[in-house]
C-alpha cells in the first residue's frame, strides 16, 4: 500500500531541487501575493516557477500548513487517530448536537460491530458496507442518512435520487426522535450493510 505522507514529502523535495527554492520560500512568495484561493496560488506558481500542474497544485495546497521536514531525514509518522470522530462536528455553535449524536450512535452499536469513518462533514456508519451517515445538518439538527432500499414511506423520511450516498435523509432535533421509528429504520439499513 502507498504511502501517502511519504509520497508527498518526496514530491516536495522534488519541487525544491527543480526550482531552487524551499518550500517555506515559495509559501513566502505565495503569501506575498495575496492571494487565498488554492486555484489561484496554483496558477501564480506556475507562471512564476513553470512547474507542472501537480507540483504546482502541491505547494498550493500545503501553504499555511505545517511542512514536513524535507531535509532527508526519515518521513513523519501518520498521525494518530484523533479521539472520537464527533467531537470535530460537535464544536461551537453546534456543540448542543453531541447529546442527539451520541442517542443515535448508542441505538446503533446496540445492533452489533460498527465501523465509525469520520468524513468532513460527517461520521459515515459502516459494516461490511456504508450504511448511514450522522452529520450536523444545522446549529439545531443532526441528519441521519439511510442507505437503505426497502425503507416504508413515513413523513419523517425523504427520498433522494437514485446514485446518491443515501437514500433516505432524517432530521432530529432533539432527543426524543430518536425513537421507534428511527430504530427501525437504522435496524434495517444496518442488516442491508452485512
Amino acid at each position: 500500500m502507498a504511502d501517502p505522507p511519504a509520497a508527498t514529502i518526496t514530491q516536495l523535495r522534488h519541487i525544491q531541487a527543480r526550482t531552487g527554492r524551499s518550500i517555506a520560500g515559495l509559501h513566502a512568495v505565495l503569501a506575498a501575493s495575496g492571494v487565498a484561493k488554492t486555484g489561484e496560488r496554483c496558477s501564480l506558481m506556475m507562471a512564476g516557477f513553470q512547474p507542472g500542474y501537480g507540483d504546482a497544485n502541491a505547494v498550493a495546497l500545503c501553504c499555511n500548513k505545517p511542512v514536513p521536514p524535507l531535509d532527508g531525514g526519515p518521513a513523519p509518522a501518520a498521525a494518530a487517530p484523533a479521539g472520537d470522530p464527533l467531537d470535530a462536528l460537535s464544536t461551537g455553535p453546534k456543540a448542543a448536537l453531541r447529546r442527539l449524536h451520541d442517542a443515535v450512535l448508542a441505538l446503533v452499536q446496540g445492533f452489533g460491530s460498527v465501523e465509525q469513518a469520520p468524513k468532513k462533514t460527517c461520521v459515515s456508519l459502516r459494516r461490511q458496507k456504508h450504511f448511514a451517515m450522522v452529520g450536523p445538518a444545522t446549529r439545531t439538527e443532526v441528519e441521519i442518512g439511510l442507505n437503505a432500499r426497502a425503507l416504508p414511506a413515513h413523513p419523517r423520511l425523504r427520498m433522494v435520487p437514485p446514485g446518491d450516498m443515501c437514500t433516505h435523509p432524517v432530521r432530529l432535533s432533539q432527543p426524543a426522535e430518536v425513537d421507534l421509528d428511527l430504530a427501525a429504520w437504522l435496524r434495517t439499513a444496518f442488516d442491508a450493510a452485512g
